[in-house]
């Protein structure tokens, strides 16, 4: 069964109350979250108390059907000081949510957390997506009428600022995602009807948007065309020659592309054609993203928040992990998810090749420039003067409004003259380290993924009856991919090649750990490949150490150990293991009982560094 926005929804087998609570059953039930978060049954509202309750139905209407862990309503109800009590809490919440909201919504706990499962409840969220998407295909294909039909009615689905009666800390982390889509859906909705001539009867509502929003420089730009084609060219000027004030003041930026296209149009008496799309280099989009969906969210929210004020700096965010993690595709899927937010463009660079050695800064501003239509032979210049190439891409980028990806970052001074110019622009960064050029607040680093999340990215590949078919098989395959994404895609992919084959048989090939990470790998996909590259980028020393330190085993073990078992001196030990953390090859813990830091192999890390030849030390 389907929801409003496509979303699967499993029927309760019978009619009885899934938590004993014998709640009343009767009426069809509708969420939203568009607005004061609620519950309406049959035109009534139902009658809900407190913020925090509020806030555990809003996340878990807004999770999808996936696992809520309490971790993470603990998060967003408290913040980074849960009381002592916040389990038994959360416990109290989820109880009163079952009894009131009757047999009409399933509230299961699995696992570390718990599964909202809504059924045939309407939720105004997803209705609003669903029109928002079938508008902007609409408009896409010249289907003026329609898209404004459909766009008009998405925006009918909201009665306030979203989430209006939930706590800080999910209204921080929510609300601008779901605003910028109010704001992109309004503006795809006036692009409908300025298309089908209606500039006069947009001027007004233009007219109260800017005031509302008069940062916004698509809407003022509507504006400008609006009035252009209604013969009030004075108007216009106004209108531009305050916007250009406010950013001034405001942001110390001059307007952007499409602000001053439309006005030095209508200076020029010319037609204004519709907004230009964005333009888009980015890798393509998983079919299906899987897992990692908390940490999209903040992604987004971090690149979505509009700067303010005279200081304001480039937004920049950072994702670090070992190889394998899904540090690229997590960067996709958040470009992608923010792509109309940059009117000028997103683009993506890889700042290495194909073999792991690292591209020149040169040719890496070379391939941007081209890609934003630069004139001129950037690739000569790339050759000769990376100065130069330096310059055209910061005046590029000044006053543009861009998402620029940088993927597979080794050092900060690979990042040296890539960073846009202006806090209009955007930055996301993938990369194996830490960086300094990224704050640490905005650093985000990807670990395992945990069970429920490594079954869907299974399933996704394999196809989810065979996953659900054998379980104690599943439960054998997701140990010895140790919860990695690039081997759970591996498996998953030589599942699908192999549709008559059983998961158990593919598990006991997996086993072995002599032949595991040979069974990984896949066409163009390769586990082994993949750790090898991330090797050399290690200093010689520590990469002739990583073999040896096989013998410690997974840990937690201490820097004394390891120089015990290697031959080493614990101070240089050290140094080898430390350059292992910064590269995402080992995980570091918190201080043990004697105050020395420990460290962790991943399981499929220290296979590799078993395998790998040992060359004799230095002494």
């Amino acid at each position: 069964m389907l929801n409003s926005a496509g979303v699967a929804f499993r029927p309760a087998e019978g009619a009885a109350d899934p938590d004993g609570s014998g709640a009343d059953a009767s009426g069809a039930l509708e969420f939203r979250l568009l607005g004061p978060v609620s519950v309406i049954r049959e035109g009534a509202a139902v009658p809900l108390s407190g913020a925090k309750i509020h806030t555990v139905l809003a996340v878990l209407l807004l999770a999808r059907g996936a696992l809520v862990a309490d971790s993470r309503l603990s998060a967003l109800l408290w913040g980074d000081e849960p009381p002592p009590t916040s389990n038994a809490q959360i416990y109290t919440y989820v109880s009163r949510l079952r009894k009131t909201l009757g047999n009409h919504v399933r509230i299961i706990r699995k696992g570390p957390g718990y599964v909202f499962d809504a059924r045939e409840a309407e939720v105004d969220l997803f209705s609003f997506e669903r029109l928002d998407r079938l508008g902007r295909q609409a408009l896409e294909e010249a289907r003026y009428e329609e898209a404004g039909q459909l766009l008009g009615g998405a925006l009918d689905c909201w009665s306030g600022q979203a989430l209006e009666n939930v706590t800080e800390h999910l209204l921080r982390f929510e609300r601008p995602r779901l605003e910028f889509l109010w704001v992109q859906a309004l503006e795809r909705r006036i692009e409908a009807d300025m298309s089908l001539g209606r500039h006069r009867s947009l001027v007004p509502e233009l007219l109260s948007l800017v005031t509302r929003f008069p940062m916004d420089e698509n809407l003022r730009a509507h504006l400008i065309t609006a009035l252009h084609r209604s013969d009030r060219q004075a108007e216009a000027v106004q209108v531009y020659g305050e916007g250009r004030r406010i950013l001034d003041e405001q942001l110390g930026v001059v307007p952007g592309q499409q602000l001053s296209g439309a006005y030095l149009r209508m200076l020029r008496g010319e037609s204004v054609d519709p907004p230009r799309r964005p333009l888009m280099l980015l890798p393509a989009r998983a079919a299906a993203f899987t897992g990692r969906t908390a940490e999209a969210a903040r992604l987004r929210s971090l690149l979505l928040r509009r700067p303010s004020g005279p200081g304001a700096r480039l937004r920049a965010a950072l994702v670090t992990g070992m190889p394998g993690s899904g540090k690229t595709a997590l960067a996709a899927e958040v470009a992608h998810g923010c792509a109309e937010a940059f009117p000028d463009g997103v683009v993506h660079a890889d700042l290495h090749d194909a073999d792991g050695a690292a591209r020149p800064p040169a040719a890496v501003l070379a391939e941007i420039l081209a890609a934003l239509g630069e004139k001129g032979d950037t690739a000569q210049t790339a050759r000769h003067d990376l100065s130069e190439l330096v310059r055209r891409y910061r005046a590029r980028t000044s006053g543009s409004r861009l998402l620029v990806v940088l993927d597979d970052a080794s050092s900060d001074v690979q990042l040296t003259g890539l960073l846009p110019a202006g806090p209009q622009s955007a930055l996301l960064v993938t990369s194996r380290t830490r960086l300094a050029t990224v704050p640490a607040v905005h650093t985000m680093s990807l670990g395992p993924l945990g069970d429920e999340d490594a079954v869907a990215l299974l399933a996704e590949t394999a196809g989810a009856d065979r996953v659900d078919a054998e379980p104690a098989a599943v439960r054998d395959l997701l140990r010895y991919c140790a919860g990695l994404p690039l081997a759970l895609q591996i498996a998953g992919a030589r599942l699908a090649a192999r549709p008559h084959r059983t998961v158990a048989r593919f598990a006991a090939q997996l086993a072995d750990p002599r032949t595991r990470l040979a069974v990984l790998s896949y066409g163009n996909l390769d586990l082994t490949r993949t750790l090898g590259r991330a090797l050399t980028r290690l200093s010689p020393a520590t990469a002739s150490v990583l073999p040896w330190l096989a013998s410690v085993g997974p840990g937690p073990f201490t820097a004394r150990l390891a120089g015990e078992m290697t031959g080493l001196a614990e101070a240089e030990a050290e140094l080898a293991l430390e350059e292992l953390v910064d590269g995402s090859l080992l995980f570091a813990e918190p201080d043990g009982a004697l105050g020395e830091d420990r460290y962790r192999f991943h399981p499929l890390v220290l296979l590799h560094a078993d395998t790998a030849p040992r060359r004799e030390l230095p002494r």
